[in-house]
């Protein structure tokens, strides 16, 4: 049996946040592979300080006890690994962009989007446009950079940070006299805001879309319990949140919620 050689890229090079989060999915997706012969799983973790580790796990005291690596040492031990392919389980900018980058000047494939993709994905006005000119229809929206720009945008609208993720900062507003609010809690995310009309809640799915011998092939839908009055957008409340213990979860995962 021809066993892959599997690198889980982990952590976060921007804030404990992130590091968290990416934690989260990666537990997910190694708890999988944790049965599987036929991968054998190397752990990369990036910290916010920018160093890197190869530990045995991602449990916080495998990773505090492994040492520390500069990003030259660490570009060193990757380019004399023999990786056969890297699974990004990044969720910061950087993560999403640039240490993608440093995968393809390795030569070494990767799972999921090109870092130019990602990038535009990150930035809604620019997914707006890419989707728009491509023909999907998409609810009138400006971008402001002031809490106290003048917003031409009948309520209701929905304010978001335009480059923020994980619904911090996003508020459906009904009353103009609340959205100078908005826009500051928007802002604390982000150095703009968009700000779109709301359209009437419909439902609401997520699908992931896989090539498999050029074709496109469409992963089982996970829909998202809304409700026009009771829950017309989804905030950060239903995405994440803390246990007892302080560790991060997924409460989008809860059969409640999705």
């Amino acid at each position: 049996m021809r066993v892959t050689n599997v690198l889980a890229l982990v952590g976060s090079a921007v804030d404990d946040f992130h590091a968290d989060l990416s934690r989260v999915y990666a537990t997910g997706f190694l708890d999988v592979l944790s049965d599987r012969p036929e991968y054998a799983v190397t752990v990369a973790f990036v910290a916010p300080d920018g160093r890197w580790r190869f530990p045995d796990s991602i449990t916080p005291a495998d990773i505090d006890s492994a040492p520390p690596l500069s990003s030259a040492e660490a570009v060193a031990r990757l380019d004399a690994e023999d990786v056969d392919v890297m699974v990004p389980q990044m969720f910061c900018r950087p993560g999403m962009t640039t240490y993608r980058s440093l995968f393809d000047l390795l030569g070494v494939p990767y799972i999921g989007n090109s870092p130019e993709a990602m990038a535009s994905t990150a930035d809604k006005q620019t997914a707006r446009a890419v989707v728009a000119a491509a023909g999907v229809a998409v609810p009138r929206g400006v971008v402001v950079r002031s809490a106290d720009d003048v917003v031409d945008v009948d309520l209701p609208v929905v304010v978001k940070p335009v480059d923020s993720d994980n619904s911090m900062g996003v508020e459906l507003v009904r009353e103009a006299a609340d959205v100078g609010t908005a826009l500051g809690e928007a802002l604390r995310y982000s150095e703009a805001a968009l700000v779109e009309s709301y359209i009437e809640l419909g439902r609401e799915v997520r699908c992931g879309i896989i090539v498999r011998d050029g074709e496109l092939v469409c992963l089982p839908l996970e829909e998202y319990a809304v409700d026009e009055a009771s829950k017309p957008i989804r905030g950060r409340a239903d995405k994440l949140d803390r246990g007892a213990d302080g560790d991060l979860y997924l409460v989008a995962k809860d059969e409640t919620r999705a």
